[in-house]
């Protein structure tokens, strides 16, 4: 009733066309598979038909053992384990066939919407929380793939599946079949009015796990910090809460279970008596025979079960096309534009290195809120070119129109060449950056696999030579396996230090024209801070390197020094920059 409302207001809304594009978005899906879904379909009838053979056969043994019939028992028996043993193996085929069909749409629809993630512009993707993000990628595609798949072919399976046993008790004796139309849609009823309450304590049971799973996760993650401040009582305290809410509301939801199947079992029995009282009656009227009857019962059942099928199908389309709606909701955000004629020019150019000029930036996430206001830059080849100025003032807001994921609202900010040809900052020109974000960026697996990300073909000479301009290699050659050593999520067994180091090298072993380290040398001590960005002056000399740091270190190495300050970005002199060292 719930679906049927929902599918009245969007009547009146005028939404069922937006309702209709989504049913016809998630069966384009499997357009690929009619020859599988029509095969599907196939062997459900067939399974159907073999099943009601093998009841037919049935009552036709009983009509034989009760003398009612006297020949062609060893026939029935052979053809109802038959029709059985058939209808077994079907039921195990479509199996099998509904897994990969399922499979395979679930992947295509995971492939086109993980493409469509990482391609949509970074500013409209921001719009969406990683978990609601995690969530559609993972439930919503599996309900849409589900549904793409089975809404017809079951549709038309249970509806063959009623019509035909109805058909069939119709055959045998009308009035049960009356009694069986009538019987099928109580259960449904009774069930149907206990299903919101099962769905709110479902709810709370989900939520309760959800909350368990979120603190038991908080708590693993932060173990030395819980340590450090002497908190494992108050944890264990707290698990022990947890603990206590989890018991309550498992056991109040079983509570209702219980409650709730004695009741629908009685009802279930109030019916079946019913069933077998009639078919009683009608046999010791001599309506119907010992066969007959037993058919009967067995059919009335099958009846019921399709009649829910078919009634439940209206309620998981309804789902369906609410994941599906979630789903195109991503799909139909803009994708970025990347012209591949520019990146390819750009490659073909990039050993001569390149310049970023930003003129009269403007920029702002929220209307009216400005984080950059009239900002100008210059970083050229060769050049160590350094970000700096409080935290939340816009450092990090450069790093991402570098790198073309934002663009100004007003001004320029312009890749060029050594011709001082310009071009646009944007998708076409993020393959020529390599980029060192904050904190810890290292992948679970060796060293080598992290590395060899950025450039799949990299010989470990390579990988070597990177390690050592980032003064890597110096600890990493003293593992046991040196840079085929297996190391933990977030760089689990390497200190800060060490991990920043790896991602460093990762950086150079790219080879981009430029690189951008933001705060990437912040857990380095002095002396190797120096030494890594003094190695990759000398060792690449035509690189343009910006780094957005909080270290006086880095400034007296650095040619030009920007700072970020109350949305204007300005370039300090010698004596501002040597005067902001000796601040810090």
């Amino acid at each position: 009733m719930e679906s049927l409302r929902m599918i009245l207001d969007k009547i009146k809304d005028g939404s069922i066309k937006e309702m209709w594009e989504e049913f016809k978005w998630m069966f384009s899906y499997g357009q690929n598979y009619k020859k599988e879904i029509i095969f599907y379909t196939c062997l459900g009838i067939f399974s159907t038909v073999m099943s009601l053979i093998s009841s037919i056969a049935s009552k036709e043994l009983i009509n034989i053992v009760t003398g009612i019939q006297k020949n062609r028992a060893l026939e029935m028996v052979v053809l109802m384990v038959s029709m059985a043993l058939f209808s077994l193996l079907f039921s195990q085929l479509m199996s099998r066939i509904t897994i990969k069909i399922n499979i395979r749409i679930q992947n295509d629809i995971q492939a086109d919407i993980f493409d469509k993630i990482i391609g949509v512009n970074w500013l409209d993707l921001t719009k969406y929380h990683s978990g609601d993000l995690l969530n559609r990628f993972g439930s919503d595609v599996g309900t849409v793939a589900s549904s793409a798949i089975g809404w017809v072919p079951n549709l038309i399976i249970n509806i063959f599946n009623f019509i035909a046993t109805l058909c069939l008790i119709m055959y045998y004796d009308p009035t049960m079949m009356i009694l069986a139309v009538i019987n099928a849609p109580v259960m449904l009823l009774a069930s149907k009015l206990l299903m919101k309450k099962m769905r709110d304590y479902n709810k709370k049971v989900k939520e309760m796990n959800s909350e368990m799973m979120a603190f038991q996760s908080e708590t693993f993650s932060n173990v030395d910090s819980i340590k450090s401040f002497g908190l494992v009582d108050l944890f264990s305290r707290k698990l022990k809460g947890f603990q206590k809410r989890y018991k309550d509301v498992n056991l109040e939801y079983n509570l209702f279970s219980i409650k709730t199947n004695l009741i629908l079992s009685l009802i279930g029995m109030v019916i079946n008596f019913s069933y077998y009282g009639w078919a009683v009656y009608r046999l010791w009227s001599g309506a119907i025979n010992y066969g007959e009857m037993t058919l009967f019962l067995q059919q009335s059942g099958r009846m019921s079960s399709a009649f829910s099928a078919l009634v439940g199908i209206i309620p998981s389309t309804v789902t369906s096309t609410i994941s599906a709606g979630r789903l195109m909701e991503i799909i139909k955000l803009p994708k970025e534009e990347e012209n591949l004629e520019i990146s390819d020019h750009l490659n073909q150019i990039s050993e001569s290195g390149f310049s970023i000029e930003l003129e009269d930036v403007c920029f702002s996430y929220v209307e009216n809120q400005k984080v950059l206001v009239s900002s100008s830059m210059e970083a050229n080849p060769g050049e160590i070119v350094a970000l700096v100025g409080p935290s939340g003032e816009g450092k990090t807001t450069l790093i991402r129109m570098f790198l073309g994921l934002i663009a100004p609202s007003e001004g320029k900010a312009l890749l060029k060449d050594y011709q001082g040809n310009e071009y646009v900052l944007d998708a076409s020109t993020r393959h020529l950056f390599a980029y060192v974000p904050q904190g810890n960026t290292i992948f679970s697996g060796t060293i080598a696999d992290n590395m060899r990300m950025v450039k799949e073909d990299a010989t470990d000479e390579e990988i070597i030579s990177a390690l050592k301009s980032a003064c890597a290699y110096e600890f990493v050659e003293k593992l046991d396996d040196g840079i085929n050593s297996k190391i933990g999520a977030r760089g689990k067994g390497l200190s800060e230090g060490q991990a920043q180091r790896i991602a460093i090298a990762r950086a150079i072993l790219r080879d981009a024209p430029i690189l951008l380290l933001d705060e990437a040398t912040s857990a380095l001590d002095v002396v190797t801070e120096r030494k890594v960005l003094n190695n990759i002056i000398v060792n690449h000399p035509n690189k343009t390197c910006i780094v957005t740091t909080h270290r006086p270190s880095v400034l007296n190495m650095c040619q030009k020094v920007y700072r970020v300050l109350d949305t204007h970005l300005t370039q300090l002199s010698e004596e501002e920059s040597a005067q902001m060292a000796i601040d810090f």
